[in-house]
């Protein structure tokens, strides 16, 4: 039987120029949206990427009975009438995220199931930190092969030390103690912006969170939360991939809509490499990226934030592979984040990997060819290097670039890149070795 499948057709040369503007953030909004069931009163949620993960949002809360509208990037919930407390499995593979269900659906009704989620296979992201809190508030868990379980007759505020500064534990332990009775610390606390986002969410709600964006998150139980409007922030690791497109054609790029703030770590290392980046100045929230020339070689050390985010990785190892030197990236958050190397040596990349570490010898070309998106940012790196590429590079699989970015070629496009979403009908072949 024929399949049908797209692929993103880039024709590399082509110099970025000209303003964009930043989506809403995609990690903020899985954060907030599933809050919206710790209220039965309607929550609408304001600057939403219109991206597949989101549709997958849609259909998880219709599934468990909530009432929802999602068009033009806003998406109102109303969670009065849930029916179950269990999500279904065929929707939790589709969604890494869907394990934040288990502490919003605590929260709300003490009992939640979620099927072991899926997402991207960029190496193991266990779950013991979010088990470990949502057990310290007084829950019963159960684990077994096709996911976890997890029962509270009245969830009670706790102390709850973390290992690691887990971004998804932290947000499952704030969704389930914002209606907790008592007194809820996080020690070691994630302190990303879509953390410090879903606390203000809360808050808005009508919760008591402080301290979100540092590493000591403080919860105040309250007896109910209220339903409100509210925005997301704009999307820091799309922010990224865009500063690095600019830079790796040698453009000239006004990203409107973004927060200079959450973006420090890149801009260090663009600098670092000679790339200009500038905070407009103007009392909007904005950054201008400038580059010409080929950039020098940088070392990559990915770390939680506020230090270089993993998410960033995989599209700055594009822009290094064309830098002159020899540039080490060292992945410390997942495992088998380096998998697009192997693509990206088909461009004509040169790399060695051992491990977490990857060493990358800048070449002068990368060469277009096709290519296999592996996971979502894996997919915008390759998108980065046929940019950079002479000839056409065809990058296949997109659809996990869809998970995370908002049609990424209409606003590369803008910019006057040159790169066409096609069709395909039978198989795809790609010989070995390019």
């Amino acid at each position: 039987m024929m399949q049908k499948d797209q692929f993103l057709r880039v024709h590399g040369g082509f110099r970025l120029e000209g303003e964009v503007f930043a989506s809403g953030g995609k990690n903020a909004a899985l954060a907030v949206l599933p809050a919206a069931l710790l209220t039965d009163e309607p929550c609408v949620i304001e600057n939403l990427p219109m991206i597949d993960d989101m549709f997958v949002m849609r259909d998880i809360f219709l599934a468990l009975g909530a009432k929802v509208e999602f068009s033009k990037n806003a998406m109102r919930i109303e969670a009065k009438g849930l029916r179950t407390h269990a999500v279904p499995e065929l929707l939790a593979h589709k969604l890494r995220a869907s394990y934040y269900f288990l502490g919003a659906l605590l929260g709300r009704v003490n009992e939640s199931v979620v099927p072991f989620p899926g997402g991207c296979a960029i190496g193991s992201r266990l779950m013991d930190q979010h088990i470990k809190g949502f057990e310290a508030l007084g829950a019963r868990v159960y684990e077994d092969s096709e996911g976890i379980s997890i029962e509270g007759d009245g969830l009670r505020g706790s102390v709850i030390y973390l290992d690691i500064p887990s971004v998804g534990a932290t947000i499952n332990i704030m969704l389930a103690a914002a209606l907790a009775k008592g007194n809820t610390e996080i020690v070691n606390a994630g302190k990303e912006p879509h953390i410090v986002d879903l606390a203000n969410f809360l808050n808005a709600m009508g919760a008591s969170v402080r301290g979100a964006g540092t590493d000591t998150i403080r919860i105040k139980g309250v007896p109910r939360l209220h339903g409100c409007n509210y925005a997301v922030i704009p999307d820091q690791i799309e922010t990224g991939t865009l500063m690095i497109a600019a830079a790796a054609t040698g453009g000239d790029v006004l990203i409107r809509g973004a927060l200079p703030t959450h973006m420090e770590a890149l801009t260090a290392k663009l600098l670092e490499m000679g790339v200009r980046v500038d905070d407009t100045g103007t009392g909007e929230d904005s950054i201008r990226v400038r580059s010409e020339g080929r950039l020098r070689r940088v070392n990559i050390k990915t770390q939680p934030y506020p230090g270089f985010p993993t998410d960033l990785q995989q599209p700055m190892s594009a822009l290094l592979s064309a830098a002159e030197g020899v540039s080490v990236i060292q992945e410390t958050i997942f495992e088998s984040r380096f998998r697009h190397l192997e693509e990206l040596r088909r461009m004509g990349g040169k790399f060695t990997v051992k491990d977490r570490i990857a060493v990358i010898e800048g070449v002068k070309l990368l060469t277009g060819c096709p290519v296999l998106a592996t996971d979502l940012r894996a997919g915008a790196a390759l998108v980065i290097a046929g940019l950079m590429a002479q000839g056409v590079t065809e990058v296949n699989n997109i659809h996990y670039i869809d998970r995370g970015y908002e049609f990424i070629e209409r606003k590369l496009n803008a910019l006057g890149a040159k790169i066409e979403r096609l069709e395909r009908i039978g198989p795809l072949e790609i010989a070995a070795g390019g």
